[in-house]
């Protein structure tokens, strides 16, 4: 027996010494690939809850706060955080396992949410790194990566949607691992291509930027590329009643505490005589004890954003302010989350009509768009369907207030069409609105005497303590040396 053991040693040490010490010592239960699809079911459900939320209602003028001063309801913001980049690592995975296995279909979707994380890393900071950003694997000797430019990240950005689109046209496979559309390509070249007029168009106020060439690209996506053709075809995520899949809010505590409607939204939707009111809001509960019906424009009623949060307390305190409906916090399927779809897109491309970038009927697309609207919340939200059928839509549109056709500027136009995006993302489209603002001017967002909105966010402290160097040269490039202010205004809205 001895002499077994010894030969047996004698053997292995052989073979050892005929192999790298890292091919031997190798975890079995710490796989180092993976087919891609494991990774872009995790990549979907991040990014399309990606900073979903009430914090983003406060700045758009849609919630109030009556147990505390909210820093967005009063523009009192400083710093954002570089999360983006965290759920980037993903991607970046996922496109080496898809270059790996020569499956181009998951490079393309890696594109998309790249595009996707930039687009709203930009938006919230102006320069941000992006050329040399998510290379720390890559790179033998770490080195702080520069910040790109704002131009040339949007640059980049539309880049890598068109070379997405380009991809999928020359694929036909079924995406497995998509719990968006089933696996289906076509669908995907549909919201990636959204997305990129949703991208020119927030670059309108570089419309005459012959480097951006805006415009024509602009009409070759409306006129030569798949696009979505109904709401449903809208890229949502759709909950289930499961541990870990259910409606983010919920059963969230913060909406039976000190959250409230903010006046001027439902201002807003009274005026327009639009029953989504009905589907955003509670009754008053005054007016819920009265007895007024669900569908009485008066039975409802907001806090005023510019006055001490104090004051709001009371008014609520009083029965006379609405909530959030309970659907959302009460039913955990309550509705899916739309990144981008058919309603958004329409009005897109109405308000590049409107502007002359591609020819069309921006009525008919505009009409379309909040049918499309209307319809979405007839389908889920429960129970109150009725309250926005078709013939509803129909004669919303009617009134002189709603009609596209009354407005006789290109002004009064645009205003109208920002305002169907604005009242069309409540819990829907986090911080979009705000840039919508930022771009436009439309809607209005009142606040106190004095306060101005903010451009922006500060750069996380982890950036002056890691890439002070970096983000110090980028400061002074866009703002002056020492201006990391929310009030600097980058390039995109200069």
């Amino acid at each position: 027996m001895k002499k077994i053991l010894i030969l047996y040693i004698a053997v292995f040490s052989g073979l050892a010494s005929c192999k790298k010490l890292e091919e031997i010592n190798v975890d079995p239960n710490r796989v180092t690939e993976t087919h891609p699809q494991l990774q872009l079911t995790q990549i979907e459900w991040d990014a399309f809850q990606f900073n979903i939320g009430t914090s983003s209602l406060y700045a758009e003028k849609m919630l109030v706060q009556t147990d505390g001063e909210s820093s967005g309801q009063y523009y009192k913001w400083d710093r954002s955080d570089f999360t983006a980049y965290s759920k980037m690592r993903d991607v970046t995975k996922m496109i080496e396992e898809a270059n790996r296995i020569n499956d181009k279909s998951y490079v393309a979707l890696g594109k998309f949410f790249r595009a996707f994380y930039f687009l709203n890393l930009t938006l919230t900071f102006g320069d941000v790194p992006y050329s040399q950003s998510l290379q720390g694997e890559t790179q033998e000797k770490y080195t702080p990566p520069v910040y790109d430019k704002q131009k040339d990240v949007f640059k980049g950005i539309l880049a890598e949607l068109k070379e997405a689109n380009d991809l999928l046209a020359a694929e036909n496979t079924i995406i497995a691992g998509d719990i968006i559309f089933g696996g289906s390509v076509e669908k995907w070249r549909r919201t990636i291509n959204a997305f990129r007029l949703k991208t020119l168009m927030l670059l309108s106020k570089k419309e005459g930027d012959a480097d951006l060439n805006i415009k024509s690209a602009f009409a070759q996506i409306v006129n030569n590329e798949p696009l979505f053709t109904s709401g449903d075809d809208d890229a949502k995520l759709v909950f289930l009643n499961q541990e870990g899949n259910r409606y983010p809010e919920f059963n969230s505590s913060s909406y039976g505490s000190g959250m409230y409607m903010d006046s001027t939204f439902i201002r807003r939707l009274q005026d327009r005589q639009d029953p989504r009111l009905f589907i955003y809001c509670t009754q008053t509960k005054n007016a819920e004890d009265a007895g007024l019906a669900i569908d009485n424009f008066a039975a409802y009623e907001g806090g005023d954003p510019a006055a001490p949060y104090s004051e709001v307390n009371t008014k609520a305190a009083n029965g006379k302010t609405s909530k959030v409906n309970n659907r959302y916090h009460k039913d955990p399927t309550t509705e899916p989350m739309v990144l981008i779809g058919y309603t958004e897109q329409q009005l897109i491309i109405a308000e590049g009509i409107v502007r002359g970038w591609v020819s069309g009927d921006e009525v008919q697309y505009y009409n379309d768009a909040v049918k499309a609207s209307f319809k979405f919340y007839e389908n889920y939200a429960k129970g109150l369907g009725s309250y926005v059928s078709q013939p509803i839509a129909t004669a919303y549109l009617a009134r002189p207030i709603n009609d596209l056709a009354t407005a006789a500027t290109t002004a009064d136009k645009i205003e109208k069409i920002v305002m169907q995006r604005y009242l069309r993302s409540f819990l829907q489209s986090p911080w979009w609105p705000f840039f919508d603002q930022l771009r436009t001017g439309y809607p209005s967002f009142r606040r106190p005497a004095g306060v101005n909105i903010p451009f922006r966010w500060i750069y996380p402290q982890a950036e002056y303590n890691t890439n002070a160097q970096n983000v110090a040269a980028a400061i002074q490039s866009q703002f002056g040396e020492g201006n990391d202010k929310i009030s600097s205004q980058p390039w995109w809205v200069q």
